[in-house]
């Protein structure tokens, strides 16, 4: 799987949402997801994708390439903790993962295999199962 057949745009011009630039005064939070809607998805790193994810922002085109860089690197950290970008990955909601049936179903085989899940993702890791099986009978 590749992140998205877009990986070359960014998420601006996938959607065809260009934002204004924030307003003098905005919060830091704001200014950067504003500036990194604006790089290809393809150059988005952990902590990039930890951010918008986190935010419910894109997710049917940045959950797919999430998962490509969790393969690569299961604890990949963004600016929290080892293991932000799975955390943040695997707390997504059922509405989102049905945008991104194909990301849901290759995380799943790829946290199911993992064999040495650091204790405070375990709950996650077990949760994100559980929906994904009831995601995959619908």
């Amino acid at each position: 799987m590749t992140g998205s057949r877009h990986g070359s745009l960014s998420l601006e011009e996938i959607e065809g949402d260009r934002l204004p630039d924030p307003p003098a005064g905005a919060t830091r939070l704001t200014a950067t997801v504003h500036a990194v809607r604006r790089r290809p998805v393809s150059a988005l790193g952990p902590e990039d994708l930890r951010l918008l994810i986190r935010q419910n922002i894109g997710l049917p085109h940045l959950l797919p390439r999430a998962v490509d860089v969790l393969r690569a690197d299961p604890l990949a950290e963004g600016d929290l903790y080892e293991g932000d970008l799975l955390s943040t990955v695997l707390t997504r909601d059922r509405a989102a993962w049905a945008g991104a049936p194909q990301a849901a179903r290759a995380l799943r085989l790829f946290v199911a295999a993992m064999d040495d899940v650091p204790p405070d993702l375990q709950g996650e890791v077990d949760d994100f199962l559980a929906l994904s099986a009831r995601l995959a009978r619908l």
